[in-house]
């Protein structure tokens, strides 16, 4: 697979936006407005409201494995640096040189101790400071401290996966997640080591759609069984045990914007360990044995018939089961997804057949997010039109309950989860 490259995105206005905008007539309960879709002054108010001042998923700390490793990552659409330092903490610099604006890193991934913009040959620090500057008697008297590298402001990581946020004051790490916290440590018990790596590299599938169409479709239970139908029979999945009318998944919205689709309560009805995988134990004894000698074989059972959720957490990390997703704004109608696939340290054999899995489905000769692709397309094609002005978001809405946790549910089908992510979206972009 190609390395994770944040992909260069077109000029967008920085600061606040003038025109102030009616959320009252483009948010309401069971519908929103096409123009959320399409308006390039609501996607710049985006920007500096959800991806410049809320947390965002950046990488993981797997990736940058030793001091002065690096690789391209992005926030947002703006291209960031992720680099672990000689003290062996990861953080994260704006690849802009403060000159003239150039990138003064090309390289996808690699390992350096300093980095050299290739227009004027100015020199940075692993850590962002200045090094150096060519024909130096050119800036006799000026603040070479001022001069480095803009570092974001915070960065924090959890289970190894690493957040960003760009304003200096704001909601902790620990608040932003809340209940996805819960919902990443079950992704690392299906680790024998309790760690998950992020090791193959990325694929890259990028869209002419909003990237909110994709957060939403990520945990859309309403979908599959129509746009996937091709490749599940193909497979021999059964997927409609899962996505139908009768399944007793659950559509879960969990708070600050981060959704589920519960497939839990399905895998326990069959009670077959790696079912949710589609496989068997006998295919993966060493994972099998590992994972007993780690939990013990009745809690191994149960992590085993569980599996990985299936989770959006806000604004654009998506676990799918066996796969990782990125999701990368670049324009109003453009949108990136980076895809890598899911591994258990300390797991050889099932990480094989991850990496396999993920090929086959996400791949070039893949059919999934092809499939997806262009769905994405189309809406966005659609919302552009004038009639109707609005997209229903309604399904299942009487039908919806809390759980034991406190939690808003609904059928696997419902659009529960995309009406907490839109009640969500209106919140930040409200705020002050």
């Amino acid at each position: 697979m190609n390395s994770h490259v944040a992909a260069r995105p077109p000029a967008v206005p920085a600061g606040p936006i003038e025109r102030p905008i009616d959320w009252d007539a483009l948010i309401e309960a069971d519908r929103v407005h096409g123009s959320l879709y399409t308006d390039p002054a609501i996607y710049a108010l985006e920007l500096e409201r959800i991806w410049r001042r809320t947390w965002v998923y950046v990488g993981h700390e797997s990736e940058v494995p030793k001091p002065f490793d690096y690789v391209m990552k992005s926030v947002g659409p703006e291209p960031v640096l992720m680099i672990r330092g000689r003290d062996g903490k990861v953080g994260l610099l704006h690849n802009r040189c403060p000159h003239r604006g150039n990138h003064v890193c090309v390289s996808e991934r690699g390992t350096a101790r300093s980095f050299t913009c290739p227009y004027h040959g100015w020199t940075f620090n692993a850590d962002g400071s200045m090094r150096g500057m060519p024909f130096p008697s050119g800036y006799e008297g000026v603040d070479r401290e001022g001069l480095g590298l803009g570092r974001v402001a915070r960065v924090e990581a959890y289970r190894g996966f690493v957040f960003a946020s760009m304003a200096a004051e704001g909601p902790s790490l620990d608040e932003h997640l809340g209940a996805a916290k819960g919902i990443i440590d079950e992704v690392c018990r299906n680790s024998p080591t309790g760690e998950v790596e992020l090791t193959c590299g990325f694929l890259k599938h990028k869209v002419k759609a909003n990237w909110k169409f994709v957060v939403e479709n990520e945990t859309d239970g309403y979908h599959p069984g129509f746009v996937h139908s091709s490749i599940f029979q193909v497979s021999g999945s059964r997927i409609t045990e899962l996505y139908g009318d009768k399944s007793l998944s659950l559509a879960r919205y969990l708070g600050n914007g981060h959704t589920e689709i519960d497939l839990r309560p399905e895998f326990r009805k069959r009670a077959e360990p790696l079912s949710w995988f589609g496989t068997t134990p006998a295919r993966l004894p060493d994972y099998v044995a590992r994972m007993n000698e780690a939990y013990g074989e009745d809690k191994a059972r149960e992590i085993m018939i569980d599996g990985v959720p299936h989770v959006m957490i806000y604004p654009n990390l998506f676990i799918a089961e066996i796969q990782l997703f990125s999701i990368q704004p670049l324009a109003v109608d453009q949108t990136v997804q980076h895809v890598t696939a899911l591994q258990f340290k300390g797991a050889p054999d099932i990480n094989r057949r991850l990496r396999q899995q993920t090929m086959g489905s996400v791949g070039p000769a893949g059919f999934l997010l092809a499939d997806d692709a262009v769905m994405y397309e189309g809406t966005q094609i659609g919302v552009g039109l004038s009639n109707p002005e609005w997209l229903y978001i309604g399904r299942g809405r009487h039908r919806e309950r809390q759980d034991e946790q406190g939690y808003l549910v609904g059928c696997a089908t419902d659009e529960t989860t995309t009406r907490g992510i839109w009640r969500h979206y209106r919140s930040l972009m409200e705020a002050a």
